[in-house]
Order: C-alpha cells, then sequence, then structure tokens
C-alpha cells in the first residue's frame, strides 16, 4: 500500500508454510467429521443409572432424567415407594429395573401426591426489616419499595417370574434371580438392551437374594419420543428396615442428585453419606391430619412424620452402598425465605428519614433557643460601671 507521503510500504510476516488447497480442505473436512462424530456420540448414549434403579433405552436411543421425585412410606415392616420421572430425549421405548428387598407388589401411582408434599413442606415465609436504605430502597430506587427476597421401571435358568401385567404404558415384570449372568440373559431376551456393567453391578442384589422389578414402558402414542413427567410408579414390599435402592445409580457418568421425602412414626435420616455429599434435610415434621393422596399412601389418618431430604452425588461411581435410614429425634425443621424491607414508621416513613429529620430539627431547635437566650443576656463589661 502506498503512504500519505507517496512512499511505498510493504508490510513483513514471519515466513510460513502455504498448504495445498486439497490438504488444507481435507483437514477441515477430518475436523468437521470429529466434531461431529463426538456430538453424535453424546447423542446416543443412554442412561444407566437415575436416582434408585437404571433407565435403559433401546440402542442408538437416548434418554435423560432431568429429575426423580421418590416418596416412601415405611410402618416398621411394609415400605411404599412412589417414584416419578421427568424425562428427555428421543428414546421411544426404554426399561427401568429397580432392586427390592422382598416380594413387591406393584400398581400406578397418584400424581397428586407430589403436589399436597410440595404444598405441606412450602417454606415458611417471613418479612426482615433492615434501617438504612439499599439499593432498592429509596432514595436509590423510584419508591419505597420492596428488597428481594433471600435464603435461601417364560423364565430361563436361574430366574423365576413372580408375575407379569401391564399397567397403563408400563409393562412390568417381577423377578427372582440366583445368578446375575442369568439375570442379565433373562432381561436381554424379554426386551431389555442391558448393558455389560449393569450385569456386574446387579451382583450384590443377587447374592442377598433380593427380588427385582423389571418395567418397560412406551408413550400412549406409538413412535412419540418419552418426553416430560411420566406416570408415578407404586412399589410395595416387605423391609424389616427403611431402605432405599441406590448402588444402580454408580453406573452413572453425570453428577446425580437424590429427593426423598419419607413418611415414618418419626424424623429418618441416613445412616451414612454412600459416597456422596452429605444429605440434606429441608423439612422435618408432624402431619397431624393426613389427607387425600398423603393419606392413601400412609393407609391412615393419624399423625405421622415427614422427612425430606436433599443430597448430591458430584462422583457416582463413589456410591458403595444402598440407603439404610435410622430414627432420630423428632426434632422440627422448615426453611425460612426472608423478604427484605425497609423498616418504617407512621404511614409508611422510612425509620432512618424520621430518625435522621427528627434529629436534624432537634439540633436546629437548641440552636434557635440557645441564640434567643444570648440575645435575651444583659450586656455588662467586668470592671466597668454604668454612669449614674
Amino acid at each position: 500500500m502506498r503512504g500519505t507521503h507517496g512512499r511505498s510500504l510493504t508490510s513483513r510476516v514471519p515466513h510460513a508454510r502455504i498448504l495445498p488447497s486439497r490438504v488444507l480442505h481435507t483437514r477441515i473436512l477430518t475436523t468437521v467429521i470429529a466434531l461431529l462424530a463426538l456430538q453424535l456420540g453424546q447423542l446416543v448414549a443412554p442412561a444407566y443409572a437415575c436416582g434408585c434403579g437404571a433407565m435403559i433405552p433401546d440402542k442408538a436411543e437416548r434418554i435423560g432424567v432431568d429429575r426423580e421425585e421418590s416418596a416412601v412410606h415405611w410402618d416398621g415392616s411394609t415400605e411404599t415407594v412412589v417414584m416419578r420421572f421427568r424425562v428427555h430425549g428421543n428414546a421411544r421405548r426404554a426399561a427401568w429395573i429397580m432392586p427390592v428387598p422382598g416380594r413387591a407388589d406393584v400398581s400406578l401411582g397418584d400424581p397428586a401426591l407430589f403436589d399436597e408434599l410440595d404444598r405441606l413442606t412450602e417454606p415458611e415465609q417471613r418479612d426482615r426489616f433492615h434501617f438504612w436504605p439499599r439499593g432498592d430502597d429509596w432514595p436509590f430506587s423510584d419508591g419505597y419499595g420492596d428488597g428481594a427476597g433471600a435464603a435461601p421401571p417364560g423364565s430361563g435358568a436361574g430366574v423365576g417370574v413372580v408375575g407379569r401385567e401391564r399397567l397403563g404404558p408400563f409393562d412390568v415384570a417381577r423377578l427372582t434371580a440366583t445368578d446375575p449372568d442369568a439375570l442379565g440373559d433373562w432381561l436381554r431376551a424379554n426386551g431389555f438392551e442391558l448393558h455389560e456393567r449393569l450385569t456386574g453391578a446387579l451382583r450384590p442384589y443377587v447374592e442377598r437374594t433380593w427380588e427385582y422389578v423389571a418395567v418397560r414402558l412406551a408413550p400412549e402414542e406409538k413412535d412419540t419420543a418419552l418426553s416430560g413427567e411420566l406416570t408415578p410408579l407404586r412399589i410395595t414390599f416387605a423391609s424389616p428396615e427403611l431402605v432405599y435402592p441406590m448402588r444402580l445409580s454408580r453406573l452413572a457418568k453425570n453428577a446425580q442428585t437424590l429427593g426423598l421425602s419419607i413418611l415414618a412414626d418419626h424424623r429418618m435420616e441416613p445412616r451414612s453419606p454412600i459416597g456422596g455429599d452429605s444429605p440434606e434435610v429441608t423439612f422435618a415434621g408432624r402431619i397431624d391430619r393426613p389427607e387425600g393422596a398423603v393419606a392413601d399412601l400412609t393407609g391412615t389418618a393419624r399423625p405421622i412424620h415427614l422427612t425430606v431430604l436433599e443430597q448430591r452425588f458430584p462422583h457416582p461411581d463413589r456410591i458403595d452402598d444402598d440407603h439404610h435410614l435410622r430414627t432420630v429425634a423428632d426434632t422440627p425443621y422448615r426453611e425460612v425465605v426472608y423478604t427484605d424491607r425497609l423498616l418504617t414508621v407512621g404511614g409508611g416513613v422510612p425509620a432512618w428519614l424520621a430518625t435522621v429529620g427528627g434529629g436534624a430539627l432537634l439540633a436546629t431547635g437548641a440552636t434557635l433557643l440557645a441564640v434567643r437566650a444570648s440575645r435575651r443576656r444583659p450586656d455588662a463589661t467586668p470592671g466597668v460601671r454604668s454612669p449614674a
């Protein structure tokens, strides 16, 4: 290019090897194919675990569990678990497997249960007042305003079919097994695309002679992907202790979150974190008169304790057991959500303004009185006598 004084300016760049056009195009195409393969691999990757149990789609399909809600009732000898999944992905069919310590009865659950539990465990709303103005208060805003709320699922050798039934969109098989490999073979022969790692993960349950609920689910409309909230399943089995199966969740590749509502005679908490973060109690209290879906789950209208737990598993491969829960002191707990408000007095006047303004008025009044008093004082100079 040419400068303003007519001199020719030549830009110098470091020496670079120029690739032939064909080689450059080949490298670009290779990079694009690699990126597409990576994305495709993520798209078809199945979810082998979710909360309690394992969720398995067909090959070349993907299903993800956005949220799993579980409510558990235990009366000291019988346990009932109601689960609802919210899923997404392109899977038109999927299977879910849950180990249970005893013979299970399976039925459809009531979706209203979770709405009722949400209502019972709503955080307490409280106002919290502050004296000095903040960003949303006058004079920093257009009006007095309020601050923002704060706070926070024929037998083969080694497998027995106890029962099989159709429940709405679910094909439910209840199984026993004495050999984890035979259990895996039966599941694969009956339409469950079982991953090899899952067969190994079932071994501890086979050794403890647990049974299994195997569920194939599909949407009501054919060729429609499973999406949104699925109909809840209700599973009841005998158990001398309150246990929540979690071991299969160790197969998950992403962090897992457990949300568990427990209805029992007393407050219940896990004996250990089983490889996750410490469980957090978000509600604990006595329900004096259970009604509706909650009374249907507990089978009684007498008082019962409700405990709600939240737990995160950042590294699912560290999960080393199921949750065994124990009775603890019936100390009530409820979350409190605070709404910050500016403290006001008499008709909505900010207290700080009334205090500062009142103080200023008092100071001004005192000054005026002092001036007035000084003017009334007689003018007398020591040592000087007024003439007669």
